[in-house]
């Protein structure tokens, strides 16, 4: 399997990271704002429910809307000299800093500036949703698809206004999108198949945004992130579950090769995001604290405890959901371990349908 990205990859120590160290490629990338679709539009002249659990969820759906300017206090002050997320822990920057020894407003400051990245980088995750959901509505098979990716569609719309207003609001900045997460992003926008959209938006990334978001819900102090990241998880466990839903009735029927093909191409996507072991943020922040982004990552991982901070976010929500559908089987689950995205006791080999 090539790997993604192989021309900005190299070795440090054992681990393959994916590095981008040139700006004349990165400005490109972020340039780059027209995605060639190859999309097909697929009429259905079924208007009744196929799918029961697809319905029931769409209807869970129009229950569950709010509105990001009214529903959510934004008087609340967020200051800078205050902590608001956790002094160790609730930021890699903070807390590497705090253990050489630098003083208690430095690490405040990395702190505020690594969650404002990361909220960034959510937010463009969330412009591609957006994108990618009007996508689906055109091309999925039945009207309960339909409906369901119509209607998050506004889901969407939603989170993008909520971290925009949340950024600038109360953060005062917006970073731009980082070069791994562009191609990644861009790759699943100009996917050919409503299979592999679904599979690598609504499975693999909105699986991991779910996982993402409780790390930053357990180390926040400040109510408004709790209350807004509380908002946006209820709607994106609902997205998870339109992607888990969608892709079982798919490899009920699937041929072996073409489960092999979606195997390969989830742990492609997400071996490629978990390479670049935050290496994008660490050359942007890194220098304006001091902190050379190799040895950060060396650091991370000469923890006792990588393989467990790493896989927590895969472990959240996306392996349990790849492993029930097959998509981890006993022909990789040793590159999953290897990688550090699965942790923990051996799945079991009734499980691995390779196996």
């Amino acid at each position: 399997m090539e790997p993604i990205l192989a021309a900005n990859r190299r070795h440090i120590g054992d681990f393959e990271v994916v590095e981008f160290v040139d700006e004349d490629q990165i400005a490109r990338l972020r340039r780059q704002l027209d995605v060639d679709v190859p999309l097909e539009l697929h009429w259905t002249w079924e208007y009744g429910s196929e799918v029961e659990e697809l319905r029931a969820l769409y209807e869970r759906g129009k229950k569950g809307q709010w509105n990001a300017e009214e529903d959510l206090d934004w008087s609340l002050p967020m200051r800078r000299d205050e902590w608001i997320v956790e002094p160790v822990g609730g930021s890699l920057l903070g807390t590497v800093l705090g253990a050489l020894g630098a003083d208690e407003q430095t690490c405040r400051d990395a702190a505020w500036d690594e969650l404002a990245h990361l909220f960034s980088q959510l937010l463009h995750g969330e412009q591609a949703a957006m994108q990618l959901c009007g996508q689906l509505v055109n091309c999925v098979p039945t009207m309960d698809q339909k409906w369901y990716a119509g209607s998050q569609v506004i889901d969407e719309v939603r989170h993008v206004e909520v971290f925009s207003k949340f950024l600038q609001r109360k953060m005062g900045t917006i970073y731009p999108i980082d070069p791994t997460l562009k191609v990644l992003l861009d790759r699943l926008l100009e996917a050919p198949t409503w299979e592999t959209k679904v599979l690598g938006m609504q499975t693999l990334f909105e699986g991991m945004a779910v996982g993402i978001m409780d790390l930053v819900k357990r180390a926040s102090r400040h109510p408004l992130i709790n209350d807004m990241i509380t908002r946006v998880h209820q709607d994106e466990a609902r997205h998870a579950a339109f992607g888990v839903l969608s892709m079982r009735r798919l490899v009920r029927e699937a041929s072996p090769e073409t489960m092999i093909e979606l195997e390969d191409f989830a742990y492609g996507i997400l071996e490629t995001l978990n390479a670049n072991q935050q290496l994008d943020m660490l050359h942007v922040l890194g220098p304006k604290y001091g902190l050379d982004p190799e040895n950060v990552v060396q650091m991370m991982h000469g923890n006792e405890q990588w393989a467990y901070l790493n896989s927590e976010p895969y472990m959240h929500t996306v392996v349990p959901n790849l492993k029930r559908l097959g998509l981890i089987t006993g022909r990789t689950e040793h590159l999953w371990r290897e990688k550090g995205m699965l942790f923990g006791e051996r799945l079991a080999a009734s499980e691995l349908p390779g196996v």
